[in-house]
């Protein structure tokens, strides 16, 4: 299945895709994407309704993330080989963990706004994982118990705040607009290898980031499982699992940044594609 949120911002409502492209509404089966509806009981439920027997929503609204009630948006640093070789970094020896303002999180064709002052936006796509049951102390071989599914994320990132202003990384990742999600969320059953999944960025029709997440550090079960003895993972959580090469900071001889009036265009297969504006901040 892959399930959505349309509508306004903040007044999202359930959706499903059905298998023409158009969207269906599930508001008279489900309150919202969230909670109890991304645990093994929820989908099956949502799995077991005649997708074609819903409402039809006219016109091509406005996406939302696909996903409601988080408590988390938790992110992996230098989790792709080749993208860890590009920054200069080591390998490392367990995942990077930092968290993501969930103030940060929207749409995925929403526009994305450059922060006051910013001359070192960045973009990076991203595998997430969706947390479907609440998940604490969990061992790697029960992990996947724990996953609803996995979208599209992009981690947009302020370098200047992430990397010169002290060593706390989430300063440059929590500004408004830096944590696009979605599509839409497809649950795991129809992804029965996210670690072999091409993903790319293209930035005003340049392809910038072409990766596969065959060269993940840390794996999916492996980061469920290893975030979960830390965080007390609650349905709808988000993990965004790292980046591929290809990001503006990893440009040589110069890195490249993003500006005002680009587009962002990115994807994972088999789980969808983004589009983003970038304008400049207006306060």
């Amino acid at each position: 299945m892959k399930l959505l949120r349309y509508g306004p911002a903040g007044q999202e409502k359930p959706g499903i895709l059905a298998a023409d492209g158009s969207i269906r509404d599930l508001s008279g089966i489900v309150g919202d994407i969230a909670g109890d509806v991304l645990g093994p009981n929820g989908l099956k439920k949502l799995a077991s309704v005649d997708v074609n027997s819903l409402p039809k929503v006219d016109g091509n609204p406005r996406l939302g993330p696909p996903v409601a009630g988080m408590k988390n948006l938790i992110c992996i640093g230098l989790n792709y080989a080749d993208h860890a070789a590009e920054t200069g970094n080591p390998l490392p020896a367990e995942p990077i963990i930092f968290l993501k303002a969930l103030s940060a999180l929207c749409g995925p064709n929403d526009d994305v706004v450059i922060p006051k002052n910013s001359v070192k936006t960045d973009y990076e796509v991203e595998l997430c994982i969706i947390i479907g049951t609440t998940a604490q102390y969990v061992s790697e071989a029960e992990a996947m118990d724990y996953v609803a599914g996995y979208a599209v994320g992009n981690d947009v990132s302020e370098r200047e705040w992430q990397a010169e202003r002290g060593p706390t990384w989430a300063k440059g990742k929590g500004f408004d607009t830096f944590g696009p999600l979605g599509p839409w969320l497809v649950t795991k059953d129809e992804v029965p290898d996210p670690h072999n999944l091409k993903i790319w960025t293209e930035v005003d029709g340049k392809l910038e980031q072409n990766g596969n997440t065959k060269t993940l550090i840390f794996n999916v079960p492996q980061l469920v499982s290893y975030c979960s003895q830390c965080i007390k993972l609650q349905p709808g959580d988000v993990i965004f699992t790292g980046t591929p090469p290809g990001v503006g900071l990893g440009k040589k001889p110069t890195p490249i940044f993003l500006r005002a009036g680009q587009t962002m265009k990115l994807g994972v297969e088999g789980l969808g594609e983004q589009t983003q504006k970038l304008v400049a901040y207006q306060g």
